[in-house]
């Protein structure tokens, strides 16, 4: 889940299975009771599957959708640093982050700091294309050093400088990074 339109879609999917929630979040959902019924996880499962969505029972997925949760999160709250991620998901996760990276790339073909970069390269595409703050504004809020940083790291992730991109705005969904 990566929006508040998500969270809401869930929140109407545990309804309409009848199951009782304490708390839905990105990529999460606490229901009140421990455990569900067999007969109640069909339900959330169908009724999550009618709306794009899958509920995700193996133990590995759910861990990298965590991670992939805090990533996005941490990115969007200005406080994502990439030096400090692998001491944050491993503090995250309960997990040494050696074994972390390594379920994380095995299930998804790339490292989390690939995942990192996309993410928070997607995230500078949405505010070039919301024209709201300069480019500087933007390397600030987004953690990188310099203007000169920003621009070289973007133009890695995508080919064209975060000015280049500002006048072409092609931005993919965050969905589909």
């Amino acid at each position: 889940m990566v929006c508040e339109r998500c969270i809401a879609s869930v929140k109407e999917a545990l309804a309409e299975a009848d199951v009782d929630y304490a708390d839905v979040g990105l990529g999460y959902a606490d229901t009140e009771e421990d455990t569900l019924t067999e007969v109640q996880s069909d339900r959330v499962r169908n009724a999550l599957e009618r709306r794009g969505f899958e509920l995700i029972g193996d133990k590995n997925r759910q861990i990298i959708e965590a991670v992939k949760t805090y990533i996005i999160k941490s990115i969007r709250n200005g406080d994502g640093q990439q030096h400090r991620l692998s001491a944050e998901l491993a503090e995250v996760t309960s997990m040494e982050y050696k074994r972390l990276s390594g379920i994380f790339s095995s299930h998804e073909n790339r490292t989390i700091e690939n995942f990192y970069l996309s993410q928070k390269t997607e995230f500078v595409k949405e505010l070039l294309e919301y024209g709201e703050l300069t480019v500087s504004e933007i390397a600030h809020r987004c953690g990188y050093s310099s203007v000169a940083h920003l621009s070289r790291s973007f133009r890695q992730m995508t080919g064209m400088t975060p000015t280049e991109y500002r006048e072409r705005q092609g931005r993919r969904p965050l969905d589909q990074v």
